[in-house]
């Protein structure tokens, strides 16, 4: 009986032996570990290798790990451009003088280099429509508009509104036209699975003037004259831009002149925007 018992562990040693040496030569499989936005995958070591283990790494494609959700919002979204507005005035007649005395085409003409908008976006959302590439954006934030003369002697004077030559020896004239803007336009991304978009945007929108004011620098002094100076309260303009991936431009259009009354200035913008989509 006894020797039984030891034939039958000595043949179950063995067969456990063979099992081992199996395992030891089988192929061993590499241990997957996904981290964030990479895979790091350890292979078994060639012969020879210092270690039994060796990695490689992988990033996990922004296209393939983000697919883009059907509203997305952009904060804080900064332009920085040139403001500038054609003049249709027709000096002659007497409405033109009624407000600007003696006033010819001359008279108002800007410096475009100085002349600048620079409008700071609250927000910004995108509504997706159909498949991510026409969607319905919209926003909320301010236009900052500041126009400056080339001729520095224009002054302009409130109850009534009139305009004339009546400064001198200044450094710095400008009149400044400050918005509460909300902008709705119908937007086309051609490349909806990647954040850098290519595409462009256009539609309307409404601004509501809430401060505007004449401001003049001489001899090192600072003034500021407020008022409305008989500029429309609501500007409703044309509105587009156009995305590059990292480059970002936009333009806009008014539909009618700043003024009231008398002066047919109708203001455009055009620049650069900085944003993340």
């Amino acid at each position: 009986m006894m020797k039984r018992i030891l034939t039958l562990c000595a043949l179950l040693g063995a067969v456990t032996t063979g099992f081992a040496q199996t395992d030891t030569t089988a192929k061993q499989m590499p241990d997957t570990i996904k981290i964030g936005g990479m895979i790091i995958i350890r292979e078994p070591g060639k012969e020879g290798e210092t270690e039994n283990k060796r990695e490689r790494i992988f990033r996990i494609s922004r296209r393939n790990a983000d697919k883009p959700s059907n509203v997305s919002t952009n904060w804080w979204i900064l332009d920085l451009g040139f403001a500038n507005y054609n003049d249709q005035t027709n000096y002659a007649d007497a409405a033109a003088q009624a407000i600007a005395p003696g006033s010819n085409e001359d008279w108002l003409k800007l410096r475009p280099g100085k002349s600048r908008s620079v409008n700071v976006w609250i927000f910004m959302q995108r509504l997706n429509v159909a498949k991510h590439i026409v969607n319905l954006k919209y926003g909320v934030g301010l236009e900052l508009n500041n126009y400056h003369f080339e001729d520095k002697s224009i002054r302009f004077s409130k109850n009534p509104t009139l305009i004339d030559k009546g400064y001198t020896d200044l450094s710095k004239n400008k009149l400044a036209a400050d918005y509460l803007t909300v902008p709705v336009m119908l937007n086309f991304n051609f490349t909806p699975e990647r954040r850098r978009s290519f595409g462009f945007s256009a539609g309307i929108s409404a601004g509501y003037l809430y401060s505007s004011r004449q401001k003049i620098k001489a001899d090192g002094d600072v003034d500021k004259v407020k008022g409305t100076f008989d500029l429309r309260k609501w500007k409703m303009s044309y509105v587009g831009e156009v995305s590059l991936g990292v480059v970002k431009l936009y333009g806009s259009y008014a539909f009618k002149s700043m003024f009231e009354k008398g002066l047919d200035l109708t203001p455009y913008t055009v620049g650069f925007r900085i944003s993340s989509w």
